[in-house]
């Protein structure tokens, strides 16, 4: 209560419907045990991963909506310069394309992880403050619409509509892009292809950069500890970047920005490795993962193919 006193204060919201709203929320302990890190060591799997996301179903379901969503899809890209087939992967993987946003009351989420997140968490302090810094953004949000807080539903972590926004990014980046004097991540498709082109500029996407480039090695003069060591973040020039080993060919040696070496492990089998550009990092801002910004790639690349069939 002391939390909602001080909120109300900070946001000027009424501090009785402040404490009615974390006074109702109720801790869930699903939330919590799926915050939790894994019990066994986790072994990648590229192709498994792959396999989650990229699949006849949600291949149809994004030419569908591709098709349904042609003008606004190119508006985007126009305006924000991301390109359609990264929006639609993004959707894609997140919600199947509004299929699955998720069943937990999103006030409980972020109560139970902004309160009671798991002490055995390696990082429980800084999540548990990260969330209740979602509770403040989700509260103003909701009061400034007039809105119930226990209406809306989300993943176990909180995230919102077709996207998957934490309060937080729906406050910074979600956009009314069908210009109805409302923005919604949940029924308006144009809100939500807005909102995601606005997030990818907001992390700097750039124009016209490709995602990634084939890369292979030189044994001779390889030395991959060095090439692993910055892991997703692009820091090497082409010049370094082949001066250690990495055999990149054609567009790739005429690139301009850093170049990161993407590992992606596939069990007991070889890994497959790519040169990932600052826009192939920009989409790990929305979930820091290599593998999941390939799947969005991917998913993309064959939902524009079936779309342009």
């Amino acid at each position: 209560m002391q939390f909602a006193d001080d909120l109300a204060a900070r946001r000027n919201l009424d501090p009785a419907w402040v404490r009615d709203a974390i006074g109702q929320a109720r801790y869930n302990a699903t939330v919590a045990r799926l915050m939790q890190p894994a019990a066994r060591p986790f072994v990648k799997n590229w192709r498994v991963y792959r396999s989650r996301f990229i699949d006849p179903i949600r291949i149809e379901a994004g030419a569908r909506f591709w098709r349904a969503n042609q003008a606004t899809l190119e508006r985007a890209e126009k305006e924000y310069g991301v390109p359609a087939e990264i929006i639609v992967g993004i959707i894609g993987v997140e919600t199947i394309y509004g299929r699955d946003t998720g069943s937990f009351r999103v006030m409980d989420s972020l109560a139970t992880l902004a309160f009671d997140f798991p002490a055995s968490h390696p990082r429980a302090q800084e999540r548990s403050d990260f969330f209740k810094g979602e509770v403040e953004q989700f509260l103003t949000l909701q009061s400034r619409r007039g809105a119930d807080p226990f209406e809306p539903r989300g993943s176990y972590a909180g995230a919102m509509g077709m996207p998957q926004f934490m309060p937080s990014s729906v406050v910074k980046y979600a956009v009314d892009f069908d210009g109805d004097g409302n923005i919604d991540l949940l029924n308006s498709t144009a809100d939500v292809i807005g909102s995601v082109a606005s997030y990818f500029r907001a992390f700097n996407w750039q124009t016209g950069m490709p995602t990634h480039y084939p890369v292979s090695f030189d044994n001779s003069r390889l030395d991959k500890d060095a090439l692993m060591a910055p892991d997703i973040l692009p820091t090497f020039s082409v010049a370094s970047f082949t001066a250690k080993g990495a055999v990149i060919e054609g567009p790739a040696l005429e690139h301009k920005g850093p170049l990161a070496l993407i590992e992606l492990l596939n069990g007991p089998d070889a890994p497959q490795y790519v040169a990932g550009t600052e826009n192939f990092y920009v989409i790990t801002r929305y979930n820091w993962s290599s593998y999941y910004a390939m799947s969005v790639i991917e998913l993309g690349q064959e939902v524009a193919a079936r779309v342009k069939r």
